[in-house]
């Protein structure tokens, strides 16, 4: 039993350094990128370029992940962002401002790196961790992953002001280098493999009818993925409304950055303890609608409001985890075990497919209306997205009721 607990703790050890490194460069770069073209349509194609990784790549990490050693795949990822930041930094300290499509290129890498390791690190803690331990240890996992993320933007922004942005670049080389240093440390066992060759159309038709015939499922679908057209814009264009609408700087963004991770830890924690409300759907209807609400005031308030956009960026997070949870959660208990890899493949694949959509539409429409005047209509729209999901999902809410919540009340009707 302790055996696994010190390799687990090992493991994200050097995990909390590189998760925290990451999230300080990231922050750098995004906010290097809004001071120096000021265009929506910059920080819109970079984070587009972010996702292109995942899009391309996903579908085939997992059969690359399974069929070699789990730990050598993260170091070769954590090994491939380290490089990334090397190669970003030495630009940096060669001229002031390299050019936009080497930063593109840049992030390219560290979306390419992500997409291998964040797979690997999930497969290979079932590995090491017992089974009745697993929902605690994913716990502490997504602690550090929030906390990095919520420290990452305010040690960024520090570094910026003191130093030069590559100073940023070294806090990630270093953190990646220890993540893979632990690493050496832990014994991550081979998985046995199949001499089947993987059948990429059959798995694809067998999640479509899986899907499909989860009718609940595919009824919250279409107001779940308009819900993320409409929201992942936002994320990307929150330097910028930061910087050109309330006059903010990088430490202000950083701020705005540090609470939406909050919001996301916050809400967190309240979904663990209290579960949620017995009509799970309804409570997804719900959370999209306080998701919209926090979206629209953002784009009505006035220039003078950064603050009050402070608070509405905590209550967009967590609403997020609000309706993310329960929707996941019903996944998990409706899908037969044998197909819930396709259908969870599927469900990703879509959302991927749904975030570029809307990052590229937001940036040549922000140019012309404004970023207030996009987060106005965009929680209108969000809005729009609770109602449909309220009115295609009601007749289902009976049969979907949340067991937990259900457990709580006392049990049954």
């Amino acid at each position: 039993m302790n055996k696994w607990k010190k390799q687990f703790a090992v493991i994200y050890a050097g995990q909390a350094f590189s998760f925290l490194g990451s999230a300080a460069v990231q922050f750098a770069v995004i906010w290097w990128l809004t001071v120096q073209t000021g265009s929506a349509i910059t920080l819109t194609i970079a984070s587009v370029i972010s996702f292109l990784p995942g899009l391309f790549f996903g579908p085939f990490a997992g059969v690359w992940i399974d069929r070699y050693n789990r730990g050598k795949v993260m170091m070769v990822a954590d090994g491939l962002v380290a490089f990334s930041s090397i190669i970003l930094g030495a630009a940096f300290l060669l001229t002031d401002t390299p050019p936009v499509w080497f930063i593109y290129t840049i992030l390219f890498l560290r979306g390419l790196g992500n997409t291998f390791h964040s797979p690997a690190i999930q497969s290979a803690i079932p590995l090491l961790v017992p089974v009745e331990m697993l929902t605690k240890a994913g716990g502490w996992s997504n602690l550090i992953s929030s906390v990095s993320n919520m420290l990452g933007p305010v040690l960024g922004a520090a570094l910026m002001g003191m130093f030069s942005i590559a100073s940023v670049m070294l806090v990630d080389i270093f953190g990646a280098a220890f993540a893979i240093v632990c690493l050496f440390f832990v014994k991550i066992p081979d998985v046995p493999q199949s001499a089947e060759k993987p059948n990429f159309r059959e798995d694809f038709s067998q999640g479509i009818v899986a899907m499909k015939e989860n009718k609940p499922l595919m009824a919250v679908l279409p107001s779940y993925l308009l819900a993320t057209i409409i929201y992942m814009p936002l994320g990307a264009l929150f330097p910028l409304f930061v910087n050109t609408y309330f006059g903010g700087n990088a430490w202000h963004n950083s701020v705005v950055e540090f609470v939406f991770a909050a919001g996301l830890l916050v809400s967190s924690l309240v979904m663990g303890v209290w579960g949620g409300l017995r009509k799970r759907f309804l409570m997804i209807s719900l959370a999209i609608g306080l998701q919209g609400t926090a979206i629209l005031i953002s784009g009505a308030l006035p220039q003078s409001g950064l603050w009050a956009f402070v608070v509405c960026a905590f209550f967009m997070a967590a609403a997020g985890t609000i309706f993310n949870v329960p929707y996941m959660a019903y996944i998990q208990e409706s899908t037969p075990p044998e197909v819930m890899g396709k259908v969870f493949s599927l469900l990703m694949t879509a959302m991927t497919v749904a975030m570029p959509i809307g990052l590229l539409v937001a940036g040549p429409v922000v140019e012309i209306v404004g970023v207030n005047t996009w987060f106005f209509w965009s929680g209108v729209a969000m809005i729009g997205a609770a109602a449909l999901c309220l009115v295609l999902t009601r007749k289902y809410d009976k049969e979907t009721t949340n067991p937990e919540a259900s457990e709580q009340a006392g049990g049954g009707e």
